[in-house]
């Protein structure tokens, strides 16, 4: 069995400090920080172009015979899939398809640029298509007129809609880009993976029910708001009788195939050279057919229909628009930068290269502002088209370069033959991709066994989110969340430690067996930070541990010499050879003058005694006080991170309690900004000393056993210390005292470490 040895002296931290001289640390003031962000030389100004121009960095790394190739197959392979996802999450978003088709190209080409992830692939996102369809349809519904905002006249429908889009897009992409600009990209740290796991699952829900009408071939008005879903699903179930058999049995054969060549490319992945990319050759089977046998005139089956030949000319956004949608386009930014970065982070560890996380809000606010302005709408990343740009041996953006390219391709020349597809296609090629989303509902199980506040999180998050909508579900979700923080935080498990037996490990004294705890002292740790919410709760479970509230002792005791002194002076209490003997026969009354309770509070004055009192001895005239069986209590501060102001004026009443009931209190293991903060903020005084911080706990330990030798009534009992600081004890038969759970067994042996 491996051991280690290690001697050295017993340390306080201020013996520690005294011994072991600290480097002085100049700290920087907010103007030397101010100064020395705006200052500018050679070497930042390079550094900054590489920062905001990532693309440089790898492509000066580029090599050009290993990574060509695979690029170029991976760009194609992902500019196919980026097609039919365009078309289809344009569906999602209310809009005509082909506006999908400038979400698969503008944002593209812009994060090659700006994006410092070299795998994911930029574009249409299901669950924020959706979030862009619920803020479409509800400022120009389906039925009914819309949203009086200037600049919607003389537009049609679709026009009307296509300007909302891009406008909450291009406000999405400023809220991003001034994100990146200010650093804040740590936002994304609040969403938590089971938070997100929840909202996306509800997602795909809302996107399921939202494709069935196509699925089905019914004309379903398009719904936002609270309980949506409800009503959607209410008038889908309604007219389920009108439903096109042509529609719903295309689907499920779509449906079907997908599905399953999705699971072969699943199983046998590493022996296939690129997976199979069913989606696409099921979409020109569907197009083909439908073609063919005219499904739009004999089965009345909604196509996609026409295809505009090339790109629109760049509209403004409507500021209008800003203000009627800038409580949807926060979660919307928050959402696609969540997704996008939790998705570049996976390939970044995979492939071993840093991404930066405020220059991908930077990049993808960039992308949707310039893409908003050529009327795309919400570009974030698609896990399943991400997952076919790396899987298909893409090393770097050029895969994505290049699927931008066959988007081009399709939209300038050949977009025409998708004009015969069904929409129904497009619906069932959302609906089998939805799977991953749809069965992370396994992890409910799992986390309501192993961890409950955040199997709380998922299911008030998903449920929320399938009832309220996606943003106000999200905002629920977050609220969840931070109480979940904040309770963990404000009711931490506290705990009672002990020595585990011959060693200098100390655990919490419930866990194990052989364990030793010297009579009259308490180890009390708490795991958390100090602060205004959770001292009280600190005090009490200290009270707890202790097994008795110092202050009530301490009145008590103040109490007590208010009547010992009355009987003195009353002549009832004499002095003798024994002690204080009643002279008095008659009853004698507690005191109950409580008209001065500030002098309760104060330190015991024995001053003007004639004796010492013993407090856990038999008092005379039958006066009780509290007995107090604990002469010291160490305080592990190890796990605590800071302490707020409040904290420090509740921990300073708590220790003074102790101190003034005569027990002597020692905190171990603080941090050295809490100490530092301690003497800057006055925190000791006659009372409340410096000397009561050690280094470790063992030390403390040490000293209160060198302060207090462990006895008991018939045999002295002691440990031998094995440490270069002059402690040794009362060295004797190697007898020790031993807490056996909550028994006290005496053990015999030749020598007993501590």
């Amino acid at each position: 069995m491996k051991q280690y040895v290690v001697t050295r002296p017993l340390y306080s931290e201020d013996a520690f400090a005294d011994e072991h001289e600290k480097i002085h640390r100049h700290h920087k003031t907010l103007r030397h920080h101010v100064k020395q962000y705006f200052t500018c030389d050679l070497k930042r100004a390079k550094n900054a172009a590489l920062s905001l121009l990532p693309f440089i960095g790898w492509m000066r790394i580029y090599q050009l015979k290993e990574w060509l190739l695979s690029d170029i197959v991976s760009g194609v392979s992902t500019g196919l899939v980026a097609v039919l996802q365009g078309l289809a999450y344009s569906l999602l978003a209310s809009l005509p398809p082909w506006y999908g088709l400038f979400t698969a190209f503008f944002p593209v080409i812009i994060y090659f640029f700006l994006g410092t992830s070299r795998h994911i692939s930029v574009g249409a996102f299901p669950v924020l298509s959706l979030m862009v369809g619920a803020v479409v349809t509800r400022l120009v519904p389906d039925e009914g007129p819309p949203v009086n905002i200037t600049g919607f006249e003389g537009l049609t429908s679709d026009e009307q809609r296509v300007m909302v889009a891009a406008s909450v897009t291009f406000l999405m992409g400023i809220m991003q880009l001034a994100m990146g600009l200010l650093q804040v990209g740590f936002i994304v740290m609040y969403l938590s993976d089971t938070l997100v796991s929840g909202f996306t699952t509800a997602a795909a829900i809302h996107i399921l029910v939202s494709q069935l009408k196509f699925v089905l071939g019914l004309v379903v008005p398009g719904l936002s708001g609270p309980l949506s879903i409800v009503y959607t699903l209410e008038k889908i179930f309604v007219q389920i009788e009108k439903t096109n058999v042509c529609d719903l049995v295309t689907s499920i054969l779509i449906m079907v195939v997908v599905f399953i060549v999705k699971e072969l490319n699943d199983r046998y992945k590493a022996k296939l050279p690129v997976p199979i990319p069913i989606e696409v050759i099921m979409t020109v089977i569907a197009c083909g057919v439908s073609y063919a046998f005219n499904f739009r005139v004999i089965y009345k089956v909604d196509v996609v229909g026409r295809i505009p030949v090339g790109y629109e000319s760049p509209m403004a956004p409507n500021m209008q628009i800003f203000g009627q949608t800038a409580v949807e386009a926060f979660p919307m930014a928050i959402v696609g930068f969540a997704v996008a970065f939790s998705v570049a982070k996976v390939y970044s560890v995979k492939h071993d290269y840093i991404i930066d996380g405020n220059q991908e809000l930077i990049a993808f606010g960039a992308s949707n502002i310039i893409g908003a302005a050529f009327k795309s709408f919400a570009a974030s990343t698609a896990l399943s088209r991400s997952a076919v740009q790396e899987s298909t041996g893409g090393k770097t953006q050029i895969a994505g370069l290049l699927s931008a390219l066959i988007v081009m391709v399709v939209t300038l020349a050949i977009g025409f033959l998708l004009e015969p597809l069904p929409k129904s296609v497009l619906g069932a090629v959302v609906i089998v991709n939805l799977k991953g989303m749809l069965m992370q509902i396994r992890e409910v199980p799992y986390l309501w066994r192993r961890d409950r506040p955040d199997c709380v999180v998922w299911v008030v998050t998903c449920l929320a989110s399938i009832l309220l909508g996606l943003d106000l579900g999200l905002a629920v979700g977050l609220g969840i969340e931070l109480l979940t923080v904040v309770f963990r935080a404000q009711f931490p498990r506290c705990s009672v430690l002990a020595n585990i037996t011959g060693t200098d490990i100390y655990k919490d004294r419930k866990d194990y067996m052989s364990i030793y705890e010297p009579e009259g002292v308490k180890i009390f740790r708490i795991p958390s930070p100090i602060f205004f919410a959770n001292i009280d709760f600190f005090r009490g479970k200290l009270v707890e541990a202790v097994g008795f509230n110092p202050l009530r002792v301490l009145r008590k005791r103040n109490k007590a010499l208010r009547t010992i002194r009355k009987l003195l002076k009353k002549g009832e209490l004499q002095m003798t050879s024994k002690g204080l003997l009643l002279t008095s026969s008659g009853p004698i009354e507690e005191s109950e003058d409580e008209s001065n309770m500030e002098e309760l509070d104060q330190p015991t004055d024995l001053k003007d005694l004639p004796v010492q009192v013993n407090w856990n001895s038999e008092l005379p005239a039958n006066i009780q006080v509290p007995r107090v069986d604990v002469h010291s209590l160490i305080l592990d501060f190890s796990a605590v991170s800071f302490l707020d102001i409040s904290a420090l004026k509740g921990l300073k009443a708590a220790l003074k309690e102790l101190i003034r009931v005569e027990v002597e209190v020692y905190i171990v293991a603080c941090d050295e900004y809490i100490l530092e903060k301690l003497h800057s903020c006055k925190f000791f005084d006659d009372e409340v000393k410096s000397s009561m911080f050690f280094l470790t706990l063992h030390d403390a330990m040490l000293h209160i056993l060198e302060k207090h030798p462990v006895n008991s009534e018939n045999t002295k009992v002691c440990e031998k210390v094995i440490t270069t600081a002059t402690i040794h004890g009362n060295q004797c038969n190697g007898v020790s005292s031993l807490r056996s759970r909550d028994k006290f067994v005496h053990v015999s042996e030749p020598e007993t470490k501590f």
